[in-house]
């Protein structure tokens, strides 16, 4: 850990459940870092995976410089977005920003949702993620989640993508199922393997293709009425301006890509005024991040909120799951995760 007087950082290493594969690679575990103001005032998180190319450097950097600020911390939400500022990785900046707002939360005893005047969050599932397997492996993991409604199949490795979905639709026949690419299709594949597809009653794809062919997003949207919902194309409110002029159904939005829960109200209003649908994500992370980012929910459509289930040793509590993966925020101030030894 490092400390200094005012703000703290913690790396954590996340053990995940099963080998998690998707277009990008392999992996067994993923890195978190735990953010905390002086004296537990407040609490964030700053997380990544491996494929944005971010380091732990540069996220350390910027929360040196804020350790070392002499401003007070904001009082008010609408002054956490100038104390954050706008230099420095997005999921450095989501640290800082769940922080503040996390202290803010606590002691006015408001709930973020509630300090952020936004709906109260209804129980709602998540999809829970399968990675990428042999069709017969991932059919066989759907049956182990047969109370869980939803499910996202992660594909976009090779050309056995549509017998994995054949191979998990003839054993879930009754599960909503959404498939995510990981960008790991071109244009060409996308629109191929989509039309193939569309019999298995597919509820959404998530970017089909890299993250710089927005055009390409629309184009495939064309093609098809499955809704089609990028995921790493959506970083800035440029992006889901290009993503709406696109054609685009909907975004994922990422606290840790988008830089924390201050700039994701401003995308939740603009995708509306747009007509994009919403769907709230996460990384591998813990549920600090996954908490606040449920307080969100009342104003999106979609949660793939997922990842306190993939992992074997979140050191927090927040979020809590019942048997069908429907989704309850804790009755507490902030964003209301705690540790879990101090349950």
């Amino acid at each position: 850990m490092v400390t200094f007087p005012r703000l703290s950082w913690q790396k954590i290493t996340l053990k995940l459940r099963n080998p998690f594969r998707i277009s990008y690679g392999t992996s067994e575990e993923r890195h978190a870092h735990w953010i905390r103001l002086g004296e537990d005032e407040g609490w964030g998180e700053g997380t990544i995976p491996f494929y944005y190319h971010i380091s732990d450097e540069s996220m350390i950097e910027l929360w040196d410089k804020a350790a070392q600020k002499r401003e007070p911390f904001p009082e008010e939400v609408d002054q956490v977005s100038a104390w954050v500022g706008t230099d420095g990785p997005a999921p450095a900046r989501a640290a800082i920003d769940l922080a503040l707002l996390d202290r803010i939360g606590r002691k006015t005893g408001k709930a973020l949702y509630e300090l952020l005047d936004l709906p109260g969050p209804i129980p709602a599932p998540t999809s829970f993620t399968i990675a990428i397997d042999t069709p017969e492996a991932m059919a066989q993991m759907a049956l182990q989640v047969t109370n869980y409604p939803v499910i996202k199949v992660k594909l976009g490795s090779d050309a056995q993508d549509v017998k994995r979905i054949a191979a998990i639709r003839r054993a879930r026949p009754d599960a909503q199922l959404r498939v995510d690419a990981n960008a790991g299709w071109t244009l060409d594949e996308a629109i191929q393997r989509i039309a193939e597809l569309e019999k298995y009653n597919i509820e959404m794809i998530e970017q089909p293709l890299a993250k710089d062919q927005i055009a390409g997003l629309g184009a495939v949207q064309q093609t098809t009425s499955i809704p089609i919902v990028a995921d790493e194309s959506v970083q800035t409110m440029r992006d889901i301006e290009a993503l709406a002029e696109a054609g685009v159904a909907g975004i994922n939005l990422k606290l840790m890509k988008i830089g924390g829960l201050t700039p994701a109200l401003q995308m939740v209003k603009r995708a509306r005024e747009l007509g994009l649908r919403i769907m709230l994500g996460c990384m591998v992370e813990t549920s600090i991040g996954v908490t606040a980012m449920m307080h969100l929910s009342g104003a999106a459509e979609w949660l793939d909120l997922d990842s306190p289930l993939l992992v074997t040793n979140d050191p927090f509590s927040g979020i809590t799951y019942d048997e069908h993966a429907f989704i309850t925020l804790p009755p507490r101030p902030g964003i209301g995760a705690v540790k879990r030894t101090e349950m």
